[in-house]
């Protein structure tokens, strides 16, 4: 299939580094529609190998890795922007989440990336708007993954709250049924803390209301089809069903011996943690029906690859809300933008800076490099990096949220030294790059208005920039010749010279 693949805009991929299981969707784009050609689903079970350091043993990210690699034959040939990969719960918690990442992507050939619990459920609502009935009504949507368990209340397609909790149906299993053995207390217990983690956002999803409940993925699904193969339902999950299904589970007393009709032998382990999950949720929430939703995480993440290729980007709604939150001089966002992209395009060969990645990551950098002006204005370079780094921010992943972040923070006063670049591996020399030119569209600009300036002749090499101005321009400008002089000096510090002249 790779031969075929090349080149092929109209194909797309999603793969989801679940904590229980990796997915992967291959779809065709046609005439704005998804249609889904393949499906691949394996459980890997990366949460399980999360030790109480946070840390993934080899043995899970071996077992990812393997999986990556049957995956990889369908999605090979396929073009930057084409592939979607994201991982979930168990990447967010493992703190050695960067050597794992990056062998996935050496066996993809395409970036993965970690995606925080709030942007995670904005993708799940996407994937189950796009795949039930539009019918206009207020719907709750709930997804027990292996680590973590999302909510969202939502209309159409658009989610109105987006909370994600640390109960999962693997992290779970270790923490109340390591050994297997079921008991009524171990249940108790594991039912009793998700009641807990659900006591934080019921009163929120009580005051928005609902008129359905929806499920999505392999949890709510498995329990739904041991519920209908009892003839209690036809496929979704209810009280009555529940309520046998735990009479049947605890009766088993192991996980060896759970044999239920309906349920896959790969389920087995987990569900106990699953459905004392689940239960919670129908008592905290009230819920006496819950339907099931094919799409989920995946889908989501394909409808929102085709909004970006169909410039319907979330980011940039995103963007434009923090800018307005945070009163951003809309005005001199938009000079320093198109100055920072006009130097890209004349050193992007010698600067090895032609990716739309790398674009991308300017332009927001341009757009949002004032906002922490809105906090104070003494060291307000800080403040934006910190409101980057750990809002929640629709469509971003957590990777971008923090290139994001050191740009702002090093738009000003020193360059991001090495040890903080180090954070970024391969990426850390582009994004020390990036972060030059967006400080001389900033000096560029630096007294504001639309006062004429000059446009500049640059030579650009691995470890220098010359700024060429018209002659006697910078004598006749000397604020702009001391701005410049100044850079040059925090330039030297991370071995790269600047002259303007």
């Amino acid at each position: 299939m790779a031969d075929s693949q090349q080149n092929d805009h109209s194909l797309v991929a999603a793969i989801d580094l679940g904590s229980n299981s990796f997915h992967m969707v291959l779809a065709r784009v046609d005439q704005g529609e998804i249609r889904i050609l393949e499906r691949l689903g394996e459980k890997v079970q990366l949460a399980a190998g999360l030790n109480e350091e946070r840390m993934l043993s080899d043995e899970a990210m071996q077992r990812g890795l393997d999986c990556l690699r049957r995956f990889a034959q369908l999605i090979n040939g396929l073009p930057p922007g084409a592939v979607r990969i994201v991982g979930t719960n168990a990447l967010r918690e493992a703190r050695n989440r960067g050597q794992f990442i990056r062998q996935v992507q050496q066996i993809l050939g395409h970036r993965a990336e970690v995606v925080s619990g709030r942007e995670e459920a904005r993708l799940i609502y996407l994937g189950v708007s796009h795949t039930l009935a539009d019918d206009g009504g207020r719907r709750l949507v709930a997804d027990i993954g292996g680590g973590s368990t999302e909510f969202i209340v939502g209309e159409r397609f658009e989610s109105l709250l987006r909370e994600s909790l640390s109960v999962g149906c693997v992290s779970f299993s270790r923490q109340f049924f390591a050994d297997g053995k079921i008991t009524a207390a171990r249940y108790s217990q594991a039912y009793t803390a998700a009641r807990l983690e659900l006591m934080n956002i019921e009163q929120a999803i009580h005051r928005l209301g609902w008129t359905e409940a929806v499920g999505a993925s392999g949890t709510i699904r498995s329990i739904g089809q041991c519920i209908q193969a009892a003839g209690k339902g036809q496929g979704e999950v209810n009280r009555e069903g529940l309520q046998w299904l735990k009479r049947k589970v605890l009766k088993a007393a192991h996980v060896d011996k759970l044999d239920i009709q309906g349920l896959k032998a790969d389920r087995q382990p987990i569900l106990p943690a699953g459905l004392a999950i689940l239960e919670a949720m129908f008592d905290a929430l009230g819920i006496e029906n819950m339907a099931h939703s094919e799409g989920a995480l995946r889908e989501g993440v394909l409808y929102d690859l085709l909004g970006r290729q169909q410039h319907e980007d979330v980011r940039e709604r995103t963007l434009s809300a923090l800018m307005e939150r945070y009163h951003v001089d809309l005005e001199q966002a938009a000079r320093v933008e198109d100055k920072a992209l006009r130097l890209m395009r004349k050193v992007d060969e010698q600067w090895h800076l032609s990716a739309s990645k790398q674009a991308d990551l300017l332009i927001w950098a341009a757009r949002v490099h004032e906002v922490g002006l809105d906090i104070a204005h003494h060291q307000f370079h800080k403040h934006g990096a910190y409101l980057i780094e750990h809002s929640d921010l629709p469509g971003f992943s957590r990777q971008d949220q923090q290139a994001l972040a050191l740009l702002v923070r090093g738009h000003r006063r020193n360059l991001p030294n090495a040890e903080r670049l180090g954070e970024f591996g391969d990426d850390a020399g582009t994004l020390l790059r990036l972060c030059m030119i967006l400080r001389l569209a900033i000096l560029y600009h630096h007294i504001r208005g639309n006062q004429d300036m000059p446009e500049l002749a640059v030579e650009a090499g691995q470890d220098y920039l010359v700024l060429n101005f018209p002659e006697g321009w910078l004598e006749a400008n000397p604020l702009t010749q001391a701005d410049f002089d100044q850079e040059a000096l925090y330039w030297a510090k991370v071995g790269y010279r600047l002259t303007a002249r």
